[in-house]
């Protein structure tokens, strides 16, 4: 399935999207509460739920877990591989990497690992140039080690040059195989988890539970995101693709208190919707309001 798993810290909440690639939307998978708990930290926490769903997320032929910056820690990075997923980041400009020693053996004491510290600014020949993206960012990969997360990982440089200022972005994967468009495009789509949690604050009460209870407020966060998913595949199914496609959530809530309305005052009128004339006019008025598509 071309799908990923996304993380976000949202205040109270930990929740786990699954990005759709192929329609470049989210999906909720899961909100956990971020309790505190004695002896682990927030990244603790955020590492034990992602290994827990690694099980299921694999049967779903999901592989790869993209987070931000945040996450590229060993403490987070290490539990999430050995769990049998990898992982797409992004790091510090100025992270520790070292080159690996492609050299001969020579003979003598314990194999050279490593040639010397990564040298963004003076090295860009030893980086392999994979492209131009449409923004003009160059694009350049090679397999480095990270100090900070204790592995080889897959680099990927992003430079660009805008109006005389220079920059760069560093983005990564665990799996030193996976092509540098695929990260970029992995990393990408991390970015439709905000539009999720916006829809979901301000379309299905997302933020609107008043119990101070963890269990109601499990349950509340939850069904919200749930409400969501449901909207997204019914206008999937409507609209019969599953290619990327424009969705007014703010539309769809405006169409279901349409239908909940005529529902009530169809059922006290005894006015069956069987009725080509009621079922024509349940069709007219369930999208007064909404935005044209």
């Amino acid at each position: 399935m071309d799908q990923a798993l996304t993380l976000r810290i949202d205040q109270l909440l930990l929740g786990s999207p699954v990005v759709h690639l192929k329609s470049n939307t989210a999906y909720a998978l899961e909100a956990q509460q971020t309790l505190e708990h004695k002896g682990k930290s927030r990244v603790d926490l955020y590492a034990e739920q992602a290994v827990a769903q690694s099980s299921r997320l694999k049967k779903r032929g999901i592989h790869y877990l993209v987070a931000d910056a945040y996450y590229s820690k060993s403490k987070f990075v290490s539990p999430v591989v050995k769990s049998g997923l990898n992982m797409v980041g992004k790091l510090r400009i100025d992270a520790d990497l070292q080159w690996l020693y492609q050299g001969d053996y020579r003979g003598k004491g314990r194999p050279q690992k490593y040639d010397g510290k990564v040298n963004f600014d003076h090295e860009l020949l030893r980086f392999h140039h994979d492209g131009i993206l449409e923004n003009g960012e160059e694009v350049y990969s090679e397999i480095v080690h990270s100090k900070t997360l204790k592995r080889p990982i897959k680099l990927v440089m992003l430079r660009w040059d805008v109006n005389g200022k220079k920059g760069k972005a560093l983005l990564f994967s665990t799996d030193v195989h996976l092509d540098a468009m695929k990260i970029i495009q992995y990393y990408k789509a991390r970015f439709q988890i905000e539009f999720l949690f916006r829809d979901a604050k301000q379309h299905t009460g997302l933020v609107d539970c008043q119990s101070r209870k963890k269990e109601a407020i499990h349950t509340q966060t939850n069904a919200a995101l749930s409400a969501l998913n449901i909207l997204k595949i019914e206008d999937r199914l409507g609209k019969e693709t599953s290619e990327e496609s424009v969705i007014s959530i703010a539309s769809w809530k405006r169409k279901k208190f349409n239908q909940h309305l005529m529902d009530r005052v169809f059922d006290d009128l005894e006015l069956s919707r069987n009725c080509k004339k009621v079922a024509a006019v349940y069709q007219h008025y369930s999208d007064y309001g909404a935005i044209a598509a």
